[in-house]
């Protein structure tokens, strides 16, 4: 009998113990938030600063990184700002989203452009829409072009003995297909889209670089420059880092070198990917590795994103 309630009264103080873990877990966490939120708020709202902007990666004009932009061009605070590229593209559709939400922050601050390592394709979308350009010797920009690639499956679906059966509206319906040979109505249709896409690049580029037709036909053929050969053919303003950028906008926008540099991130930073991980780890501590599994799986779920379209994008295996 004395054993009985022994273990009773064990598996009630196991209970209760789970009880407060999980009520201390989600204090800390709510604390977290509220923390982050003070935090974000004091910064945005801050001593006049310079804002540092970093677009790596390949660039999808996602709506956390367009509304960085937006956030910083609202911020009193910020006095001028360093856009940090080291990227070799991404979607057409999302560079140029990109590149307009720029020309909108360009509109109400200086805006200098820095790349340390890569600004190609529609990573020189985005630096289009900067005041200045001022990359390293050794970086590598340009990569003006578009390009669509899709398998052709027709080989190894013969191969495999494997026939795909299809109806549809019109010819050009879903086309190109990788399990049927292109036919020349596609080709052009997909050609035509290429043109017409590469001709807006061009105009970018002419447009924000002050190019004549014979200095764009120069450095539009898909090639990439280095920093130095960039200068010379208009693509790059200045060679240096960001200690160029801040003695231009101290020369041209009368800024004071004194101001600090500040790096500004997208929200997701603060509340998406870094909250579900730093939930997940305070899960772990409280001894609740169940919860901890759901909440790294729900984060993984939340970062999930598809891409689609024509890309602006360069790398060594797709240059001619």
């Amino acid at each position: 009998m004395a054993d009985a309630d022994l273990l009773a009264d064990r598996r009630r103080l196991r209970r209760k113990l789970s009880f407060w873990r999980i009520a201390a877990f989600v204090l800390v966490i709510g604390a977290l938030i509220g923390v982050g939120l003070v935090a974000r708020r004091g910064f945005e709202t801050g001593s006049d600063h310079i804002a540092r902007i970093a677009l790596k990666g390949f660039i999808a004009g996602d709506e956390a990184t367009l509304k960085l932009i937006e956030r910083v061009g609202d911020s009193a605070s910020v006095k001028a700002v360093f856009v940090q590229i080291e990227s070799p593209g991404g979607t057409t559709s999302g560079a140029e989203a990109v590149h307009e939400a720029l020309t909108k922050l360009k509109a109400k601050k200086p805006v200098v452009a820095v790349v340390n390592g890569m600004a190609a394709s529609g990573g020189y979308i985005a630096a289009l829409a900067s005041d200045r350009i001022v990359a390293r010797e050794t970086a590598l920009v340009g990569s003006i072009g578009v390009l669509f690639q899709y398998p052709d499956l027709t080989g190894l679906m013969a191969t495999l003995g494997v026939k795909v059966e299809e109806i549809k509206s019109s010819p050009l319906k879903a086309a190109p297909n990788p399990f049927e040979p292109t036919s020349p109505a596609a080709r052009a249709a997909m050609e035509a889209l290429i043109a017409d896409s590469y001709a807006w690049f061009r105009r970018l580029v002419q447009s924000g670089r002050s190019l004549s037709d014979a200095e764009l036909a120069t450095v539009s053929d898909g090639r990439v420059f280095t920093g130095r050969q960039a200068v010379p053919l208009k693509l790059v303003d200045e060679l240096g880092g960001e200690d160029k950028a801040m003695a231009w906008l101290k020369s041209q926008n009368k800024i004071s070198d004194t101001l600090p540099v500040r790096d500004w991130k997208p929200r997701r930073d603060g509340s998406g990917i870094t909250l579900w991980s730093t939930a997940g780890a305070a899960a772990d501590a409280f001894g609740l590795p169940q919860v901890a599994d759901a909440i790294r799986r729900a984060g993984q779920a939340d970062a999930a994103a598809r891409l689609d379209g024509l890309l602006a994008v360069w790398h060594p295996s797709l240059e001619k």
